[in-house]
This record gives structure tokens, sequence and C-alpha cells, in this order.
């Protein structure tokens, strides 16, 4: 592709990479305003009880439980504890997405625009992974703030004045070693979400548009593909989401050597691995009902909101 090229304008309908990563960020940043407290409660339970054997005390008694008492005890704050850096991380990870996709059609000798469920599962997975590696600081203060209650505290805690007081904090005290901590799980839990999330939703949307089942471009298109697909991300995630939480919260030790070093899990596979001698399969899916009913309206307003906002704007753009 030449230069001149790059640098045209997109054609009619089409939109630039620039375009499709800003208007994806946008439909993220106002999901995740809105299924926040779904994840502060999913957080908070998948800590409660952590590597205890059965009978221990139980804090938070079911997703409703915590959602109630952290209202109560916290109110809307503690509701929406880590937004801030929650708002950063989904903006971008979307934004790759496309991009990602279009880049890998043109590398195996596809047409950028077409839908094809490998290049669409390793655009999603490699979105997901430079979202992570790149994100993990902010993915690391945002575990930690949302877990955080003066009133009903879980698992260890982490108490930051704002998301710069997090990050100045860790890095004062174990240096950029501090802000990477956890950064292999982030990548795969991301990665195994982000590789469903977006293919899931193409495959159902077009599907559902080729069986002449739906309309193109209508709303409930968009809304049934969106939840299909955020059931998808559920059930593939959820033992990856539990390990990254533990991981990113544990306490640190200094180890023989000077570095400071998770007490509790060497990597997500020991995380995993312990969760599951100790809690059984169940602790790999503790919070799962709070992770739902964060990740389905989370899905179902980014991919829709996505694709609403993209087709406002290309109206707008068009006409003029």
């Amino acid at each position: 592709m030449s230069s001149s090229s790059a640098n045209s304008p997109p054609a009619k309908g089409k939109l630039s990479t620039i375009e499709g990563f800003i208007l994806g960020g946008i439909a993220a940043c106002i999901a995740v305003t809105i299924s926040n407290p779904a994840e502060v409660i999913k957080t908070r339970l998948q800590l409660q009880g952590e590597l205890a054997k059965e009978g221990a005390v139980r804090v938070y008694q079911h997703a409703p439980d915590a959602f109630v008492k952290t209202w109560r005890n916290e109110g809307i704050r503690g509701l929406q504890r880590g937004l801030g850096p929650a708002i950063l991380l989904n903006g971008s990870r979307l934004g790759f997405y496309e991009p990602f996709r279009r880049g890998i059609n043109e590398l195996v000798g596809r047409r950028p625009e077409e839908q094809i469920p490998l290049t669409s599962v390793l655009a999603g997975a490699s979105s997901g992974a430079v979202g992570a590696s790149l994100g993990n600081p902010l993915f690391l203060i945002k575990a930690r703030m949302q877990a955080y209650s003066p009133a009903l505290p879980v698992g260890a805690q982490h108490y930051y004045k704002s998301s710069f007081d997090a990050l100045s904090t860790i890095y004062r005290a174990e240096r950029l070693r501090g802000l990477v901590r956890g950064i292999d799980a982030a990548i795969l839990r991301t990665s195994m979400g982000s590789s469903v999330q977006l293919p899931s939703y193409n495959f159902t949307k077009n599907q559902l548009v080729k069986r002449g089942i739906l309309p193109d471009n209508s709303t409930l298109t968009f809304l049934a593909s969106s939840t299909v697909s955020g059931a998808c991300v559920c059930v593939v995630m959820q033992p990856a989401d539990t390990a990254l939480t533990r991981m990113y919260n544990q306490p640190t030790i200094r180890n023989a050597e000077g570095k400071m070093v998770g007490a509790l899990y060497k990597n997500p596979i020991d995380c995993l691995w312990k969760t599951f001698k100790t809690e059984g399969v169940r602790g790999w899916y503790k919070g799962s009902t709070a992770h739902f009913l964060r990740i389905a309206p989370h899905t179902i307003v980014t991919l829709t909101a996505n694709d609403i906002i993209i087709n406002l704007y290309k109206r707008v753009r068009d006409s003029s």
C-alpha cells in the first residue's frame, strides 16, 4: 500500500483506523460506567474465602447481598471504585480490535471488511493481549481499588487516594516490577475474553442477517448478538479472571534475593492450582453471577453502542 493511499481520506461508508479506534473507545467508556458496580461486586466475591476450606466466614452471601451491603456502607462511591482506570482500559482494547482484524485479513490475502472466524479470533486475542500488556498498571490498581472496603474488607486491602496515588505508591515501593505484577495473568485473561467477544458477536450478527431472522443494522440485531457474545465471554474467561484478581490483590513480601514477590502465588497457573486444591472448581467460579451481570450488560452496551455510534457517525460524515 502506498503512502498516498494510506493518508487519503476513507472511502464513503468506511472508517479509517483512527475513526474506528476513537468510536470503539467511546462505546467502551459508556459500557464500563454502567457495568463497573457489578465488577466491584465480582472482585470482592472472588477474594472472599481466598485459599480457605469450607466453613470459612462469609462477609457476603451472594452477589445481591454484596451489592446491598456495599451500597449501604459505601454508597455510589463504593460501587464505582476503580472507575477511572477501568474507563481507560476498556476504551483502548476495543479500539485496537478493528485495525488488527483488517490487518490480519490483508496479511492472509483476504478483503479487510470480510468477517472470517479465524482472523477475528486472532484479532480479538491480539488486541486483548496488547491492551493487557500496555494497560497492566491500570489493571493492577483497578483490581486493588475495587477490592478495598473500609466497612467490610475481604482479601488483602490496599488504600489509595486516587489512580495517580496508586501508581506512584506502587512505583516507590517496588519500582517497575510492581507495576507489571500479574501481567502474565492479565494477558491470559484478556486474550481469552477478547478472542471470543467480538468474533462471537460478529458471527451471530452475520448469521441473524444472512438467514433473514433479523434485519441488518437494527438495534434488536445488535442486542441479540451482544447477548450471545456476553455469555460466551463469561464461560470462557471466568477461571482466568479469578486468577487475575487474586494475583493482583495478593500481598507482597521481600524474598531472600531482596526482590518483592507475591506472598501467595507465583503465576496464574500456580494460582489456579492452589485455588483448586483448597476450594475446588467452585473456587474458580466464585463471583460468576456477578461476572455475568457485569459482562453481559457490558458486552451488550459496548458492542451495541459501538455499532449505533458508528452508523450515526457515518451518516453525519457522509452527508456533509
